[in-house]
């Protein structure tokens, strides 16, 4: 049974206590009808637990996208649009759908822990370093879905990164790709696209092929969909790793096609 069997199948011991449990529980709550309520036991399945991983990654990326969505005192249309686009990417049954909207209400709400609930995620992941990045990309995402990272969102996110044990100039550095890969995909500035791609994979123009190369390979190995699977990236979040992977493929092929 995987992750989400065993949210909708009753087996609640092996659902986490703490924050994360406790939005996940009010989430279910505006869901269900039936008064089911949950039963704390952080050692279920063990802190290395895969679905107990997958299920704590599901909470608080949706969660965390209705907070750093309201973070600057509104929440766009474009915002909104990115959640279902994520959402659609998954291919949610409705049901899953239904719990990924009420996540991020509850995320928008003036009460949301959300410090609580980025130090249990950390403690949930075990140190898996790629999908914390794999969180800390789609959360981001949320930030520049409307063209541009409101000051206040850029606060609250440098200080999720931070709490995982991102470095300030890491964190830099990845809005700088993501930022660099929405227009790429987009197909915006033509003109610039090229220049995109190098900053896609986190080079410049002066860096010399052999280092592209590697650089390359560490983002596919990065963002391969099953290894982080494997690590507690929810089954449903494959499409989303498999298009990143695609698209910094495509920024590598067109920097190697102008070298060449």
């Amino acid at each position: 049974m995987n992750w989400w069997g065993k949210v909708i199948g009753g087996t609640f011991g092996f659902m986490m206590g703490g924050p994360l449990g406790a939005v996940l529980g009010a989430a279910l709550g505006n869901y269900f009808d039936s008064g089911m309520s949950l039963v704390a036991k952080d050692d279920a399945l063990g802190a290395q637990g895969t679905e107990r991983v997958q299920t704590a990654f599901f909470t608080a990326v949706f969660s965390l996208m209705g907070y750093v969505a309201k973070a600057d005192g509104r929440v766009s249309r474009d915002e909104i649009s990115l959640a279902e686009q994520v959402m659609g990417q998954m291919q949610l049954r409705p049901e899953q759908r239904k719990l990924a909207i009420s996540l991020f209400e509850q995320g928008k709400q003036d009460a949301f822990p959300y410090a609580e609930v980025i130090e249990q995620f950390k403690r949930e992941c075990l140190r898996r370093r790629n999908l914390i990045q794999m969180f800390l990309e789609i959360v981001t995402a949320t930030a520049l879905a409307d063209g541009e990272m409101d000051p206040a969102e850029r606060r609250v996110l440098e200080t999720i990164a931070i709490s995982l044990g991102y470095a300030k100039a890491d964190y830099d550095r990845l809005v700088m790709r993501m930022s660099a890969q929405f227009r790429f995909s987009a197909g915006e500035s033509p003109g610039n696209k090229l220049n995109d791609a190098y900053k896609v994979l986190g080079v410049t123009s002066d860096t010399p092929t052999d280092e592209i190369k590697k650089a390359y390979r560490k983002l596919m190995s990065q963002h391969h969909p099953d290894k982080l699977v494997s690590k507690g990236l929810p089954e449903e979040m494959m499409e989303i790793a498999t298009r990143k992977t695609q698209e910094i493929k495509s920024a590598y092929e067109l920097i190697m096609s102008k070298r060449n």
